[in-house]
């Protein structure tokens, strides 16, 4: 399909409040695997139709830079460090799309350049009207509608003008409505904002710098001083003033998958209208997701019922879009509950907590192959290794040797040590933590093959 040069801007830094308990500050929406593969990896994959590997950047927070390089891994593909452009804070998708048509724009020059969100659910068809948008785009700043469904008012919407070239003239921006207006314009024909882009970076340049010289002139360089840049959308500060948009009409299954209802709307349900894997008992409209147990639901209905493990959240699936607003207030509490999962995922693989009391903690670690943890040492706990599968390498000390399925060793307090996974197949240990102090904090590290302090 890719006979067009065209680079691909995928934007990955939110967080996905509205999918708590699934979604945390720390593993936001996009790299959940809830059915196999993840938003994000769904979207590179759509972008590969359009653009090779190295005309694909990402721009994160810079606590996810690893989840996407190891998601791209995963793909069978790499990405360099130069294609993942680290967000110290969120600054909304303006400066971030900025960022990305910069660093595209240097290495290969005036080439048509798509921007994705990483947590959108998208028919493959989608890539095929885009790339023949490039044409559009040669004058004009492209934004892809979505055909309304229903009358929601979560999006923007987009009310097309005269025709134009495969596309149409916007004729304006509407902001998220409420359910009366959202009608009328479901009714007069107005799309849905999709939050999906095609344009040039010459004519992305002039409008930025015609209307909003300050970030324009922030983003000269590829390495901008990012914490002073101004926070705004790209639809507010750019589209919804500049004279060159255009609208390319998508009449496909799309979804931003914000919340769990639009979850629920997405996924396969039984005669009843439940979804999930659950036993229902005189329950109907019902959405449940859990990750480890099972679950019974007798007469409710339109329920979302979310467990992940540590966390359980039941709510009217209407509610739904008020989910933030409780993961607010578990922040202001300081509860690391709105921040991290039982699972942490690192560099090197993940681990997750099975038990934890005062004295002692129980973990799965699991350490993809040819990785290895950091050279370290605790000052408060010792730790038990019991290997479930694959191969582990093991530094103690001075000493290093090798411990199969079934083997076990033991990490004294103060002692130097490292785990690897030197073999083809994921490692996967048992590791029994013991001490005064158990926290992630009490790691003096010696060598780390991530950079890592």
């Amino acid at each position: 399909m890719k006979d067009i040069s065209i680079g691909s801007i995928i934007l990955a830094g939110g967080v996905g409040t509205r999918l708590w308990p699934l979604s945390r500050e720390q593993y936001p929406k996009q790299f959940l695997k809830l059915n196999g593969r993840s938003l994000f990896q769904d979207t590179y994959s759509r972008a590969l139709r359009v653009s090779s590997p190295e005309e694909i950047v990402v721009v994160t927070h810079e606590n996810f830079m690893y989840h996407v390089k190891n998601q791209v891994e995963e793909l069978g593909f790499a990405i360099d460090d130069h294609q993942i452009l680290l967000e110290t804070e969120g600054k909304n998708t303006l400066p971030a799309i900025t960022w990305g048509v910069r660093v595209l724009y240097n290495i290969f020059g005036d080439i048509p350049l798509a921007v994705f969100p990483s947590d959108h659910l998208l028919d493959e068809g989608a890539m095929d009207i885009i790339k023949n948008s490039a044409v559009l785009a040669d004058e004009n700043l492209v934004v892809f509608g979505i055909k309304p469904t229903a009358p929601y008012t979560g999006y923007g919407y987009i009310k097309p003008g005269a025709p134009l070239n495969g596309g149409f003239v916007v004729d304006q921006f509407k902001e998220k409505p409420g359910q009366e207006k959202a009608k009328e314009y479901m009714d007069s024909g107005y799309l849905w904002n999709s939050g999906m882009f095609l344009f040039r970076p010459e004519i992305f340049f002039d409008e930025l710098k015609k209307h909003i010289p300050g970030i324009y002139r922030k983003f000269e360089t590829e390495n901008p001083d990012y914490s002073s840049v101004e926070a705004v959308s790209i639809d507010y500060g750019l589209l919804e003033i500049s004279g060159r948009v255009a609208v390319v009409p998508l009449d496909l299954n799309w979804s931003d998958l914000g919340s769990f209802k639009s979850l629920y709307e997405n996924s396969g349900k039984d005669s009843r209208g439940n979804s999930g894997d659950a036993e229902f008992l005189n329950s109907e409209n019902n959405f449940v997701y859990s990750k480890d147990r099972k679950v019974a639901v007798v007469g409710i209905k339109n329920t979302a019922v979310i467990d992940s493990g540590d966390a359980l959240l039941i709510c009217n699936l209407d509610d739904t879009e008020s989910v933030r607003e409780l993961v607010d207030i578990y922040k202001k509490k300081g509860d690391e509950i709105a921040s991290y999962h039982l699972t942490v995922h690192r560099p090197w693989g993940s681990y997750t907590i099975l038990e934890s009391k005062q004295y002692f903690k129980i973990k799965r670690v699991s350490v993809s192959p040819m990785k290895y943890l950091s050279l370290q040492l605790h000052h408060h706990r010792s730790e038990h290794w019991i290997i479930v599968s694959g191969s582990a390498e093991v530094r103690l000390g001075d000493e290093v040797g090798t411990l199969s399925k079934g083997e076990s060793t033991f990490v004294g307090e103060g002692i130097l040590h490292r785990l690897g996974n030197p073999g083809k197949i994921p490692l996967e240990v048992i590791e029994v933590q013991i001490g005064e102090y158990l926290e992630e904090d009490d790691i003096v590290r010696f060598d780390d093959d991530f950079g890592r302090v």
